[in-house]
């Protein structure tokens, strides 16, 4: 599969269809970034000053060199660069900015931190810095990010072209820290809103999965609106077809559903057309939803004119090698009922990621199984009744409590951070309404 793709998100096609992954320089994009010069010389080292996003407003000169696309779409443009100092490999990902707001994506990402989501890096250090830049009155957002090298999207295609199936272990170790990550923005009142295999990066070795590209990311607040055409295509939850303003973080869950499915089919689950074709792509498989289903997607919804169209069962659509428990945590997160889909935890608890949690589990490649349950006590306390689930039993203590601080997985694994917040003191972002 190589190297060097995928470092930040890829878009996903017009309206979010789930098309292409990273890719070279396309129409459209600028070289180099805004604000940066190429040296004459064939070393090639780029300066940038960049403004710190934390802290005392100050600036610092940043050098790079090998600076080269590898990905756009409607959000910008992403860079692969090498760090000068360092020869660290990061992502910068360009974003024009609207002057009248501060940028949502740079604040969500600076209160984030998990071993799942991907690291922003500032001026020698990882942690939520960011630098600007001005091209012709133009302000533009350049986020340092740590670089992975690949993209679910790209390793599903990779097995896809040569008429293989994923191995059904990285289906479940990829699925497994999605749902963690979920549940790990959820407990901080964000919705990632754009959920898609483009946007969850692996390294190809390790089989760590991080999360990236919250431009579509908001902390959600109940009874404030939020727009409802979010979410890439394939992945759009079907309330948000139905045009709701009040849904809740369960629209990432449906998306994750998909991409389960995805992984599972070797192509997406509801290749919808456009957004109508969308709706009609999932009936044919969910069938024709209740009125009451239907009120709970949009209560405001008034039009019930639909085909009555019986649901397919689920064992006939995957392949009939398809483990029944994959096929029964996929029915349980594509529900159309919000509240009835399983939350992220439940999903990590669910018995198709029991493997997982057997010791001497390893990846095909003959590698330890990647960070999966070195938990922060902020994320055993967002539903403590699935602990006993989600702690293996090799790493339970005689009394019941993990042991994860002396296992020999933990010592290796990266902790989430000290700065865990609760549901109830997620502080209110500034965002621009949508």
């Amino acid at each position: 599969m190589g190297g060097g793709v995928g470092a930040s998100s890829s878009g996903g096609g017009p309206s979010g269809s789930g098309g292409g992954g990273s890719g070279g320089p396309g129409a459209g994009t600028s070289f180099p970034p805004p604000g940066v010069k190429l040296g004459r010389d064939s070393g090639k080292v780029t300066t940038v000053v960049a403004t710190l996003g934390q802290g005392p407003e100050r600036s610092q000169e940043v050098a790079y060199t090998d600076i080269k696309v590898i990905g756009n779409g409607s959000f910008g443009v992403v860079y692969q660069a090498r760090l000068a100092e360092t020869r660290e490999l990061v992502a910068i990902k360009k974003v024009l900015q609207d002057k009248r707001f501060k940028n949502r994506e740079l604040q969500i990402m600076r209160k984030l931190d998990h071993c799942n989501i991907v690291r922003p890096w500032s001026g020698g250090e990882w942690g939520g810095h960011q630098g600007f830049s001005t091209w012709k009155d133009e302000l533009y957002l350049n986020l340092v990010l740590e670089f992975v090298p690949e993209t679910v999207y790209r390793v599903a295609r990779h097995f896809t072209k040569a008429k293989l199936t994923i191995p059904i272990i990285y289906v479940k170790v990829y699925m497994y820290q999605l749902f963690r990550s979920l549940a790990y923005i959820h407990s901080q009142g964000v919705c990632h809103r754009d959920i898609k295999p483009q946007n969850l990066l692996v390294d190809p070795d390790t089989a760590v999965l991080k999360l990236c590209d919250f431009g579509s990311a908001k902390q959600l607040v109940r009874g404030e609106p939020n727009v409802s055409y979010i979410c890439s295509r394939y992945y759009r939850a079907p309330e948000l077809i139905f045009g709701a303003t009040d849904y809740t973080s369960s629209i990432d869950v449906w998306s994750a559903g998909c991409v389960l499915a995805e992984l599972l089919l070797g192509q997406p689950i509801f290749p919808g057309d456009s957004g109508v074709d969308q709706l009609v792509e999932i009936i044919k498989v969910l069938g024709t939803p209740t009125r009451e289903q239907i009120r709970e997607m949009n209560p405001n919804y008034t039009e019930f004119k639909f085909p009555q169209i019986k649901a397919h069962p689920w064992t006939k659509v995957f392949k009939s090698r398809t483990p029944p428990e994959a096929i029964a945590l996929c029915s349980s997160l594509l529900e159309y009922t919000p509240s009835s889909r399983l939350s992220p935890l439940e999903a990590c608890a669910h018995s198709f990621f029991d493997e997982l949690r057997c010791l001497g589990t390893q990846l095909p490649n003959n590698r330890p199984l990647p960070p999966l349950f070195n938990f922060s006590p902020g994320e055993l306390s967002i539903q403590p009744s699935l602990n006993a689930i989600l702690i293996p039993p090799h790493l339970r203590s005689p009394a019941g409590t993990t042991t994860l601080a002396q296992s020999s997985q933990a010592l290796t694994e990266t902790q989430t951070g000290s700065d865990w917040q609760s549901p109830d003191t997620t502080p209110t972002l500034t965002n621009s309404s949508s």
